[in-house]
């Protein structure tokens, strides 16, 4: 039987970026209900992991039925071993909605409570605490969703309205009860992808706006050089055969529409007036980090695309063991808690990211460079030069940050390491992938900061506001609001924030 989606993105950014609740009678509880009522008749008398067995090389030793319910309790109080930075409120949510996404499948066994419990800590705001580290990424997110359990039976401590408290006192506080352990809820909840899926659904908006505001960025270099505009033109770009290069310049194109900075080929060079000319004052074709962003950018949109179908698809997985399956009457022992699939595309978000924040490091070096540009004041500097410094050393920032992101560019994908007396001989780390993809898009972020900074004080150099498409202009007029325009030297590590956390939570959404 296929998985039914029940979670969509549309709905994730909706949770997670708006003030939307989730809808306890739209859910499938029947399902989760009926599948709960035929594991507990099914399992009265046979072995089934984790039901009356240990867990991981632990599944040889059978547990006494008067320990049953202590056996769930005990999988999730010993596996609440995480360490370091406990994750942020928006990437636990995050992780609370793919858990459920995992049970509305109706594979898991498990007492409609949970989801009922699930559903009241995401409205709410209960965030559990989960630290960072803890994950192999093979029987799932053991650890981080240990913990997560943990808050769930009342006990450990949550996230909620900015303090961190006793996850009891916050279920009373809200008439809550504690979750009860009827069949195997332990094992259910800690066991799967959930925490990674989580992270990389974040991870996945966050780098997809990325992308936008790189094809805007990429736009306004072009006006700011006064491009010839055939770089984005359909007739060139429709000749190599792949769909993201086609997107970019499509989008690059709509974006530029009306622009008062690009030049046409055809007006400049095509017209005979330049017979006499043996050196082009302007660039014939300009430099490749402005003129190649359609076939630079073109794979990340790709790339994205894809990692967004793979999350999608886990997010209505029943990424859990064992499975059951009340149709069948059966029930399946195998892997589907492991995390490759969310791993490799995180990896490889990762990858395009790092990518992007190349670019636009080349980019920002264009703009600094004055030798490079040839009609741009040394590191945009409106002041008196050798007195005053303009960006010089917001560059050594951008530098710096994209290197490192180049140093996290090495896939974790292939990082298994053999634990659990081997009974995990290969695993995922899922988890740690998603997390340093967090990082690269965090860093990249701040990379696009400095770089938003430096284009509209470089349009201001040239003084071409008013020639520029709408939203260059827009976006020219929004920074500014927050960057005035600066001669005398002066602190910017305020205003990057500032602009950062604009970019991030302002999305462009280019369609």
């Amino acid at each position: 039987m296929s998985s039914k989606k029940y979670i969509d993105f549309k709905l994730m950014e909706d949770l997670l970026f708006s003030t939307k609740e989730l809808d306890i009678t739209t859910l499938p509880l029947d399902k989760v209900n009926s599948c709960y009522e035929f594991l507990k008749n099914f399992s009265s008398d046979k072995v089934i992991y984790g039901i009356n067995t240990g867990f991981g090389p632990m599944a040889q030793w059978r547990v006494d039925d008067q320990y049953l319910s202590d056996l769930q309790y005990n999988i999730i109080r010993s596996h609440s071993t995480g360490a370091g930075e406990p994750l942020s409120d928006l990437y636990v949510k995050s992780a609370m909605i793919a858990r459920m996404g995992t049970f509305l499948q109706a594979r898991s066994g498990i007492h409609t409570d949970v989801v009922r419990l699930l559903v009241e800590f995401i409205n709410r705001g209960i965030y559990p605490f989960i630290p960072e580290h803890g994950s192999v990424g093979a029987s799932g997110d053991l650890v981080q969703l240990a913990h997560i359990a943990l808050t769930l039976i009342g006990e450990g401590k949550v996230h909620y309205k900015g303090q961190w408290r006793k996850s009891d006192e916050v279920l009373k506080e809200n008439n809550l009860k504690p979750l009860e352990i009827h069949i195997r809820e332990g094992l259910s909840i800690t066991n799967g992808t959930s925490v990674m899926t989580g992270i990389g659904v974040v991870n996945q908006f966050y780098a997809e706006r990325l992308l936008d505001w790189a094809t805007l960025a990429s736009v306004m270099m072009n006006e700011i050089a006064s491009s010839f505009d055939d770089l984005m033109a359909e007739e060139l770009n429709e000749c190599r055969r792949h769909q993201g290069q086609q997107v970019i310049a499509l989008r690059m194109r709509e974006l530029s529409k009306t622009s008062k900075c690009l030049q046409k080929r055809e007006h400049y060079l095509y017209d005979n007036s330049h017979k006499e000319e043996n050196v082009f004052e302007h660039k014939v074709q300009a430099y490749y980090s402005l003129r190649c962003t359609p076939q630079i950018l073109g794979p990340i949109y790709e790339t994205l695309t894809n990692s967004r179908k793979i999350l999608e698809e886990e997010l209505n997985s029943a990424c859990d063991n064992p499975i059951i399956d009340p149709d069948s009457k059966n029930v399946y022992h195998g892997g589907n808690f492991h995390g490759d699939y969310i791993s490799l595309e995180e990896d490889k978000v990762k990858i395009a990211v790092v990518r992007l924040a190349m670019t636009s490091e080349r980019q920002l070096n264009y703009l600094f460079h004055d030798r490079i540009n040839g009609i741009l004041p040394p590191f945009l500097n409106m002041g008196v030069l050798g007195l005053n410094y303009g960006m010089q050393a917001c560059q050594f920032t951008a530098t710096s940050t994209t290197a490192e992101c180049q140093t996290l560019a090495m896939p974790n994908y292939v990082h298994s390491i053999p634990n659990n007396n081997d009974n995990q001989d290969i695993v995922s780390m899922g988890t740690n992938s998603a997390l340093i993809c967090k990082r690269v898009i965090d860093n990249t972020y701040q990379v696009m900061a400095i770089h938003y900074i430096a284009l509209v004080q470089a349009i201001d150099c040239l003084k071409i506001q008013n020639k520029l498409a709408p939203t260059s202009k827009r976006i020219y007029d929004v920074i500014r609001s927050i960057v005035p325009v600066f001669v005398k030297d002066t602190p910017f590590y305020e205003e990057i924030a500032k602009v950062e956390d604009y970019l991030k939570n302002n999305p462009l959404n280019i369609k």
